[in-house]
């Protein structure tokens, strides 16, 4: 009963994570000066550095910037993720009860 109820849990993930896999996240620091993209799995998938906006002498301002710019892309990749968690929520509950969805998150 409870299979037909939320349907085969090991495909729904699968299917959740491939589409994390293919959602990007771009985040910024230093008004543009470094720019991290990162996936839905909280993966970094691309990282630019805008060496007319950085001072190359300055080793700390690069790797403060750095910081700043993956922990943007890491949390709005977490966003991402919660929303599609909530969304396959949304989808194994039986009609009527997908309000219940935010109980779990």
């Amino acid at each position: 009963m409870l299979e037909s109820l939320f349907g085969n849990m090991e495909e729904r993930q699968a299917e959740m994570k491939a589409k994390l896999a293919a959602v990007i996240v771009e985040a910024e620091a230093g008004d543009g000066a470094v720019r991290v993209n990162a996936n839905g799995l909280r993966q970094i998938t691309n990282l630019k550095i805008d060496l007319e906006k950085i001072d190359m002498e300055d080793s700390e301002q690069l790797e403060d910037l750095l910081l700043v710019a993956i922990n943007r892309a890491i949390d709005m990749a977490a966003d991402k993720e919660a929303e599609e968690a909530e969304n396959m929520v949304k989808g194994i509950m039986p009609p009527g009860l997908d309000g219940l969805s935010g109980l779990f998150g």
